[in-house]
This record gives structure tokens, sequence and C-alpha cells, in this order.
């Protein structure tokens, strides 16, 4: 008897999926493990297989198109078997084609009616100049040379303008100063670029989450900011350290930074915690998230039990996730159950910036880069490396105090690396 296969929901926040690409066709055999398609969720693109055996005699929904969780899917059944009746009992939302980009086309003033294009682009004629009462006079010249004020001479000559080319308004064809400022201005306006272009693409099923759950949590958890600036130096030195010492490992100052946090949430579990409404959960595990860029906007990884795990560990761990979420390959297990989040952009050249909460945490830390400005130490001011991290906190769970005792804790740790670096910390 012939069964439907329904949209999977492949994460937690899946609502609709597309599909990206279909491994198999109609009329072909599948045996249950087989990868049926290829299905683009709101995190990444996953493999689907099918839990059936049987002959495919369906496709609910095209390649490229999205669907609602639970729409018909495909159906299986016998070769030949007849499922018209069961098409029509499948209730099901029907599958809406993917927005695709129409051909560039001239757009078009319709007051009444907005017009989605993928390119646009209108011709503008240049404006007229300006009216004048003078007439031109011809070209005059002397011996081969035209009459200019000596002006007029200095301001072609500034400007790189051949003189020879300016029509002269002044007795005898003489060039003048204005004659100078209207040619160039003319000359301008030739070259100013007469169309207006744009370019619009479909909004991916990543960009919309990403879009749905910061504007939650921007408008929802009441943020407030508290920066810090920290002595780099001995992480530096550390660091250089460590790996002469695990050549050809590598640990990187982002593994570092995930290291403090983790140790410095141990110490101020108010910190690690979430908003549930009625309640506060308040996290004894340390499940540290790390925003990592990708195409489309941004995954968040999570490094599981941070505080008990290496620097080494930690490096290879994220080095992974972010070649996976490069290549669309993170699974929902991946993405799931952090505590607290780490946002860097200091390998951008970025010095100091804010992030927004990622939920259910209740904080995130956005990491500046190591910038090398003069320091006063000793009484002397002498060439420093420092760095700026900015906590975004939920002041529904932590307060002011907490979240500068947090900071003065990770600025500790990272001032002075020893005492996050116990046995076994490398």
């Amino acid at each position: 008897m012939a069964e439907i296969v329904r949209m999977p929901k492949l994460s937690d926040t899946m609502t609709e999926g597309v599909v990206a690409k279909w491994n198999k066709k109609v009329g072909d055999k599948v045996k249950s493990g087989d990868i049926l398609a290829e299905i683009e969720t709101d995190k990444a693109t996953m493999e689907f297989e099918s839990y059936l055996d049987g002959t495919l005699l369906h496709i609910g929904v095209q390649q490229g198109q999205t669907a609602p969780v639970d729409s018909l899917l495909a159906i299986f059944g016998k070769e030949g078997e007849d499922i018209s009746g069961l098409l029509k009992e499948a209730e099901a939302p029907a599958a809406k084609p993917a927005e695709k980009a129409p051909e560039p086309k001239a757009q078009e003033a319709k007051p009444k009616e907005q017009e989605q294009v993928q390119e646009a682009k209108t011709s503008i004629a240049p404006a007229p100049a300006p009216a004048t009462t003078r007439t031109a006079a011809p070209v005059a010249q002397t011996n081969g040379r035209q009459k200019a004020s000596p002006l007029a001479k200095n301001l072609a000559a500034e400007k790189g303008i051949d003189i020879g080319r300016v029509r002269g308004s002044g007795p005898e064809g003489r060039v003048t100063k204005q004659d100078i400022e209207e040619f160039t201005s003319a000359s301008m306006a030739q070259f100013v670029p007469q169309e207006e272009r744009f370019t619009e693409v479909a909004v991916s099923q990543m960009r919309k989450t990403i879009a749905k759950r910061l504007a939650e949590s921007k408008f929802t958890a009441p943020h407030f900011y508290l920066t810090i600036e920290l002595d780099m130096s001995r992480a530096m030195q550390a660091r250089e350290a460590i790996n002469a010492s695990i050549a050809p490992d590598k640990v990187s100052f982002n593994d570092m930074v995930i290291k403090a946090v983790a140790v410095s949430l141990k110490q101020h579990p108010k910190v690690n915690s979430s908003w549930l409404g009625d309640n506060i959960r308040f996290n004894e595990h340390v499940h540290i998230g790390v925003a990592v860029a990708v195409e489309e906007g941004l995954l968040v990884p999570v490094v599981r039990f941070a505080d008990g795990k290496s620097l080494r560990t930690i490096g290879v761990e994220v080095r992974d996730y972010a070649k996976r979420a490069k290549e669309k390959k993170l699974q929902p297990q991946d993405w799931e159950g952090n505590t607290f989040t780490i946002s860097n952009l200091g390998m951008f050249g970025i010095e100091e910036f804010t992030a927004i909460i990622n939920p259910p945490d209740a904080c995130i830390l956005a990491i500046g880069g190591i910038m090398e400005k003069p320091v006063v130490k000793n009484g002397q001011i002498v060439a420093g490396h420092t760095m700026k991290v900015t906590l975004s906190c939920d002041h529904r769970v932590v307060d002011g105090a907490t979240g500068a005792a947090f900071l003065n804790t990770f600025k500790q740790m990272l001032e002075e690396p020893a005492l996050m670096l116990g046995v076994g910390a490398i």
C-alpha cells in the first residue's frame, strides 16, 4: 500500500524547508537508508534518508521549491500503484516555489503598484546646462596661440584642461575664468554615472531564522553593555611559548578566550544562565557557543564542557566546526545547548563592538582585536598590546555588578594566563 513521506523537521527552529537536490526520481527503486534528498533548513543543508522500501511514485516538492514542515514531500508504493485517491486525501499545504530572480528589466514608475525585480536600471538624461545671456564668441587665436586671461590660464593648468578646447566668451573670443569653470562642470557632467542599479535576492532559510531570533532577542531582552580593556602582553607571551612546545599544532587567541570565559563562568554561575519566564536557570555545566561567519550569516556551534577541555582540544573543535559550517555540514546537535556565547571580530581589525544576545543565553561577549598602543606601566609610557571586550547582558537575569565581577575575573585570566592553565590545560 502506498505511503506518504512528509517534509521532516530537521532542527528545533525549522518551520519550512527547501529541497536543494533530489537524489532519486519518480520510478526509482528506493531502499531504507538511501539518501532520498538534500534539504536546506534554517541552519544547514542536510541529507534526508528514506525510511521506506519501495518505488518512488510521486514527488510533491520539486527541486528548488520551499514547503512547510509536514507537507507532502513524496509518495512511495508498489510500481504502477494508483495513488490518485491518496493525493486527493493528503491534507498538506501546497509547496510554494522558491523566489527566483527574474530577468533584469527596466524599472517603470507605477505609483499604485510595487514590483520586485532582480535588477533594474533607469537611464536619466543629463540636466540641460543653465541658460546664459552671453553669446560665446569663436575661439580667437593669435599666432597659433589662444587669447586668455592670466587667471584663466593658471586655472586651466591647475585643472589639467587644454585651454585650446575652451570656447572663450570675452572680447575677441578671450577665455575667462568663468569659461574654465563652466567647461569643468560640463566635462564632469559627462562622466557622472547616469544609471540607478540594484540587485535583490531571495532571503535564505538561514537568514530568515537569524533575523527572527535576533529581533526577538533585541526587542524582548533588555540589553545593557559593559566594556573592559585587557593588557594582552602576557597572553601573547604565553601563546608563543605554548605553540613552540606543541608544534606543529597551534593555539589561537580565540581558543584562549574560550578557555578563559569557561573558567570564569564556573566562578560566576549567575552569568551562565537563562531567562525562562517564570524561572531563571543557572547552568552548572559550561557550553560555549562560538559564532562562525558563513556566506549567509552566522552559525553558533557549541563547545561543550569547555571548562574541562585543553586549549588544544578547544582549537581542534572550533576549526572543525568552522570548516563544516562553511560546507553546510553541521548537524542540529552541533548548535544546540549553548549556555554562553562568544562573538570575535578581532581578526577583521574591529577594535570594539556590541553583540545581540543569543537566546537562550543571558549574556554574549564581543571580542575586539589586539591593538598596539601606548600604555602607562610603572609611571612610564611604553608600547603595549590591549584588547577591548564588551559583555551584552539580559538585565532580567544579570545585574551590572554581576556582569562587572565576571569581566574582572575574565580579565585576570587573560592577563595572568597561568591562572587558567592548570595540569592538562594545554
